[in-house]
């Protein structure tokens, strides 16, 4: 008898961390669901990866096309579980808090936080809550950040979507332990991706009129810097893989290329941290 294929659904694949999954997992044999929104990035990501990729048009926020696509897949799995679900897509919405508008603030919670429940929901009866299903349940993997545990001015509107992510996953965890699906953090640092870029210099010049224009500017400055030595997709895609796929997963793997920085500021005490954080992005008071 062949082998069963392993299938994973991956959210946001067209650039960044999913598409650095689904590289790494479609050459590993794994089959992968991919979620994009634009049917010309299905079409290329279909000549890119070939045969094991399947793309599912959807966006993480519209629960009727989410719903859809897993009925989708579960035709598709034919009477197998999901293997893993990977809740990567996400947004950056940067900007001071106080002048941030409360439709991006929202739109930020609404991408990284409801759509995961969204996703969850669709995809996790296929995981195993479902028990008519054959096979071991799956894992999901969800995709958090450094800043889920340590926020930097300026994100926070990011940094509140990740910390919550955190919260999320936990009692998530927890809550589906009776159908050993477990739930596993991934927290990536700096990342050679898109997600800052498209924030860019034209998100950041609504605020140049505020108190904050000089602190803003350098924090582009140390974004861009951080990107251009960020960690490549496929890093994290092996990450990924190995929290799929581990016989005893962690609860968290935080995969960052400033691992002593990040252990400093998340065991420093908190003041010490906001002093350290103020000094470098020119936000100390002035004497």
């Amino acid at each position: 008898m062949a082998k069963q294929q392993k299938s994973v659904v991956v959210t946001g694949v067209s650039t960044g961390i999913g598409w650095g999954a689904t590289k790494v997992l479609t050459k590993a044999g794994f089959r992968v669901f991919g979620s994009v929104r634009k049917e010309a990035d299905a079409k290329k990501l279909s000549a890119e990866f070939g045969a094991n990729f399947v793309p599912l048009i959807f966006d993480v926020v519209d629960e009727k096309a989410v719903r859809a696509a897993a009925a989708t897949v579960r035709q598709a799995l034919g009477g197998e579980k999901l293997f893993g679900l990977v809740n990567n897509a996400g947004i950056a919405v940067a900007g001071p808090l106080v002048y941030m508008a409360v439709e991006d603030f929202r739109q930020q919670i609404d991408v990284n936080l409801t759509g995961v429940v969204i996703a969850t929901q669709a995809f996790a009866p296929l995981l195993g809550i479902d028990r008519e299903l054959k096979g071991k349940p799956g894992r999901i993997v969800n995709i958090s950040s450094v800043g889920g545990k340590n926020a930097t001015p300026f994100l926070g509107a990011y940094n509140t979507s990740k910390f919550g992510l955190e919260g999320m996953s936990e009692a998530l965890r927890r809550e589906l332990m009776p159908f050993k699906i477990d739930v596993i953090i991934i927290a990536p640092g700096a990342v050679a991706t898109a997600i800052w870029g498209k924030a860019g210099e034209a998100e950041l010049a609504r605020y140049a009129n505020t108190p904050y224009a000089a602190q803003l500017a350098k924090l582009q400055k140390i974004a861009a810097e951080q990107g251009r030595k960020g960690l490549k997709p496929e890093a994290l895609g092996r990450a990924i893989m190995k929290a799929l796929t581990v016989a005893r997963p962690k609860v968290r793997y935080t995969v960052t290329p400033e691992p002593v920085l990040n252990f400093v500021l998340n065991n420093v005490p908190k003041r010490t941290a906001d002093r350290m954080i103020a000094g470098r992005l020119g936000l100390k008071p002035a004497d």
